[in-house]
């Protein structure tokens, strides 16, 4: 966040262009098959995502707009304008020109550009707020209002949060703020004065959002969606260099470095969810959940339950805790566009070792990879390495509360008990690799938001060893969460695909908590991981996730946020 360092070739295809008039590069992509990590390449599919080893290297098309003359006709000076944001800034400073302060001694100029005839570089800015807020989306004109001293909704009141340059840029658009309208922060800030000045919001460019930031969408759009559409979204300025001496970048977000992970809770196809599905279709469950599902790079899924041909027909009353599912039912799973499969629950072997192997084979056969459980301890305990978009994922994930006999062996398939020397050992060396470890836990179940202190000393344990996101798969309530260490940390996601309309408290309490729903839908780009966004949903029927209302949403984000000391 900041000031960001410049990549280094960056700052070497400038030298070369600035030093030579040539054709636009780009070497052919090489990929590495001989990792011995669980990878998968997969084409023409959902879902793609590339093998390891796969580096696409630099784009010249994509980077630079034109071929441009050499240095012998470039003027040798160049002044930058105030309200040019960091990284553009050092992108322009990387051409090695002398910068000037006092733009009468400039021969080139770097500016929000004022003519729709100039060679322009577009800039995506993100409306952001501190994470826990409940406000998902705001009108331009709230805005533009607010920035005109006329404010009202959500954050009526509140002082807009921006940096120098960044005010410098939307004065140029806007206008003048009205007083006491908007305030000012240094990029590595602001991050930290909007959240001690809560409830606050901010503008920053898209290469300086942070995870403890929450996205909100203009009019709809939002940065951080794979379907995002440029051309109708509002917060964006266009720069442009006079002359165009030397090529800068297109643009500061190129969707082709962005990655979308939906993350699940709990799922198991038995008894009132089953026989649902049994009456009403085989894809019933998911059909108000698949689209956002299946528009993910990435979809996660924790199935707890093995299949089973010989699987009985299911009992939706049935006190048993005995589960399996009807093979049938893994069309549910290739509906909502599965990659990902968890293997961590504690059902796995309920019928024995052979439907869990049956079960492998037919993940296998549909190219999902699987961790958390295995054919055997070592693939159990094995992380899946997936290279989506140039970001590098790893997933891992165990079983600390068992029943043993669900754990995997050297010799039989299960589940992975939890070895924490080991995972933090892997987690460490997935991180000089340059991944990004996400931790799954199948925890001990307990029916409250907030975290117990074993739970937090576990989860926060794989935090520390490197892991950028630790999630919790067990929850059938959903739980609390946290940032922690440059970690986000959820501690249970709820049930996704599971009959809980309701559970009975040792105190005699009913709840209803275990309709709610979490998915995490988690955003990296460029290999960083840079924001979450919770989507929210209720079960109905014992099967049927379904979008919760704009006050079921509320209620239910402000409860859960409530249970988290940030």
């Amino acid at each position: 966040m900041g000031n960001r360092v410049l990549p280094k070739y960056y700052a070497m295809i400038f030298i070369l262009l600035m030093t030579a008039c040539g054709k636009m590069w780009g070497g052919p992509v090489m990929r590495n098959s001989s990792s011995s990590s669980a990878t998968v390449a997969s084409t023409a599919s959902l879902t793609p995502f590339q093998p390891e080893g796969f580096n696409p290297g630099l784009s010249a098309t994509a980077l630079f707009t034109s071929e441009q003359p050499a240095q012998a006709s470039l003027p040798k000076t160049l002044w930058i304008s105030p309200d040019t944001p960091d990284m553009l800034r050092q992108l322009a400073l990387a051409s090695g020109l002398e910068q000037v302060a006092d733009p009468e001694k400039a021969s080139i100029y770097l500016d929000v550009s004022k003519s729709s005839n100039d060679q322009t570089i577009t800039w995506i800015y993100a409306l952001v707020t501190p994470f826990p807020t409940t406000t998902d989306d705001i009108e331009l004109k709230t805005i533009q209002d607010a920035w005109a001293g006329k404010s009202s909704g959500p954050f009526a009141g509140r002082h807009l949060w921006m940096t120098a340059s960044t005010l410098a840029a939307f004065s140029e658009a806007w206008g003048s703020p009205a007083n006491s309208s908007v305030s000012i922060a240094d990029a590595s800030q602001l991050v930290e004065s909007a959240w001690a000045n809560r409830p606050a919001w901010a503008i920053v460019p898209f290469e300086e959002l942070d995870p403890r930031w929450k996205v909100l969408s203009v009019n709809g759009q939002s940065p951080v969606h794979n379907d995002f559409n440029a051309t109708a979204y509002s917060l964006k300025m266009n720069f442009s260099l006079k002359p165009a001496v030397f090529p800068l970048l297109s643009n500061n977000r190129d969707p082709n470095k962005l990655t979308v992970l939906a993350m699940t809770g709990v799922t198991a196809l038995v008894r009132a969810t089953a026989d649902r599905m049994d009456k009403n279709g085989v894809l019933y469950p998911g059909e108000e959940i698949r689209t956002v599902l299946r528009s993910a790079d990435l979809t996660h899924i924790s199935n707890e339950v093995s299949f089973d041909p010989n699987c009985p027909t299911p009992d939706p009353w049935t006190s048993s805790l005995q589960f399996c599912s009807a093979p049938r039912y893994i069309g549910l799973l290739e509906d909502i566009g599965v990659d990902i499969v968890e293997l961590t629950g504690n059902h796995l072997l309920d019928y024995g070792p052979e439907p869990m192997l049956t079960t492998l084979d037919m993940y296998d056969q549909r190219g999902w990879l699987h961790y958390g459980g295995g054919r055997n301890l070592a693939d159990a305990r094995q992380a899946i390495k997936v290279i989506n978009h140039g970001n590098k994922l790893a997933f891992l994930g165990c079983n600390p509360v068992g029943p043993a006999s669900d754990w995997a062996t050297d010799m039989s398939p299960g589940s992975a008990s939890c070895d924490y020397k080991q995972m933090k050992a892997e987690i460490a060396s997935l991180r000089s690799e340059g991944y990004l470890p996400i931790m799954t836990f199948q925890y001990n179940e307990y029916y409250q938001s907030f975290p117990t202190d074993y739970e937090q000393r576990d989860f926060r344990s794989m935090a520390d060893a490197g892991a950028i996101i630790v999630s919790g798969s067990q929850a059938h309530m959903p739980a609390a969460m946290e940032f922690y260490e440059g970690s986000f940390i959820h501690y249970g996601l709820g049930n996704l695909f599971f009959d809980q309309m309701s559970h009975l408290l040792d105190n005699g309490t009913i709840i209803t908590d275990t309709r709610n729903v979490f998915v995490d839908r988690h955003i990296f780009y460029d290999g960083r991981y840079i924001g979450t966004e919770l989507l929210t949903y209720i079960i109905e029927d014992y099967a049927r996730p379904r979008v919760m209302t704009n006050t079921e949403r509320a209620n239910f984000l402000q409860e859960i946020f409530s249970a988290t000391v940030w």
